[in-house]
């Protein structure tokens, strides 16, 4: 079994094959311009993953906002700060959400008042969010049912007690209107048309953008240069095929050029997209193997979900880490189920996942559908 060690030096070497043209990233308060008429900011998070990159679009007659943070008194101040020394006197005239995540929707509707600026979203993504705030998401009888229906030993399921309004806490109100946008739209954002990229399984509808004019892809958490995104699958939507969904929308950023500048959520900005692609397929499929392996060691007996999260994390985990940690060992699962490498048994209402004899050991992705047509535009 590979140490600490063996993972970081791993970790680096994928690393090295990227490119990171922007060097350090700017102080909370500060920018830094990435391509022109396009601004990389930072606010801090109060996670693990303690950053988020958000982006700024020069218009002629303003500023367009991609991505908001959480919302938190430190984040609006620094916000004031960069309202008062960037943006020159001109107005925020559009804020762009990339999805539902409290960092990255978290100051919308605070935005959007303060400047009173539409909102751009996904359909899938701002319905999730206001039923999020509302925690019709995740109300704790349905997440319970979830829970032992995957395994979850009654002591444990308070593990899974999310702080009640929690999401609510970290998102303001959003606007009652918004302006939706889909897959293959073209949008004018700081005075170029960039084309909406719709990817599933870290988020409903996650929308990120790519600007042929420039050689840019706002990607979000879609294609992140150092983590893996977390993809999982939730207890209102139990049966959802996430990893699968993901890894399968990668051909929409296949197509792009292979030296575009990639602006991620996290990390720094970035070029080898095609190349972080492939790191994401090995690491996923060498996941997949490892989980396949051990409930062939099973036997008959199988494997239910939460018996296989030590499979795929190996390591302590604290209460919130195992929220995220079940949903995506779980996202896993259903995929070795979609490739024909594990067959579903519901014995007393618990799922149970056992080994197909002969099954194959890997399977490709489908990449042969549902293209975006790039280039210019």
């Amino acid at each position: 079994m590979p140490d600490a060690l063996d993972h970081i030096d791993h970790a680096q070497r994928l690393l090295a094959q990227l490119r990171f043209p922007h060097g350090d990233a700017p102080a909370p308060g500060t920018v830094k311009q990435v391509a022109p008429g396009v601004y990389w900011l930072r606010m801090p998070l109060p996670f693990q993953l303690n950053h988020i990159n958000l982006w700024l679009l020069e218009e002629a007659d303003g500023w367009v906002i991609v991505d908001t943070g959480i919302n938190s008194d430190e984040t609006r101040e620094h916000w004031e700060t960069l309202f008062a020394s960037v943006l020159g006197g001109k107005p925020v005239t559009k804020v762009v959400s990339t999805h539902m995540h409290p960092d990255h929707v978290g100051l919308a509707g605070w935005l959007c008042e303060r400047w009173n600026a539409p909102l751009y979203m996904t359909l899938g993504d701002y319905l999730s969010s206001l039923a999020a705030r509302t925690q019709m998401l995740d109300p704790p009888e349905t997440r319970d049912i979830h829970l032992r229906a995957n395994g979850v030993p009654e002591e444990k399921l308070k593990m899974f007690e999310r702080h009640r309004g929690g999401y609510a806490k970290g998102v303001t109100p959003l606007p009652a209107q918004f302006r939706r946008i889909m897959h293959g739209d073209l949008v004018s954002l700081g005075g170029h048309r960039w084309q909406v990229i719709v990817g599933r399984g870290h988020a409903p509808e996650h929308a990120s953008l790519w600007c042929a004019d420039l050689g840019v892809l706002i990607s979000g958490d879609q294609v992140l240069p150092k983590i893996s995104t977390n993809v999982g699958v939730w207890p209102n939507e139990p049966m959802a095929d996430a990893l699968t969904w993901f890894l399968t929308g990668f051909v929409r950023f296949r197509r792009l050029p292979a030296d575009a500048l990639v602006l991620p959520s996290h990390g720094f900005p970035f070029r080898g997209m095609h190349t972080r692609l492939d790191q994401l397929v090995a690491h996923h499929d060498a996941r997949l193997s490892e989980m396949a392996d051990a409930i062939v060691s099973r036997g008959a007996a199988g494997a239910t979900g939460w018996d296989m999260v030590p499979v795929l994390f190996a390591r302590h985990l604290d209460n919130n880490q195992i929220v995220f940690a079940f949903a995506e060992t779980l996202a896993h699962l259903h995929c070795l189920e979609t490739r024909g490498m594990v067959a579903r048994r519901t014995i007393d209402g618990v799922h149970r996942f056992v080994a197909i004899a002969g099954a194959p050991t890997t399977s490709p992705i489908d990449d042969s559908g549902d293209a975006l047509e790039v280039g210019p535009v």
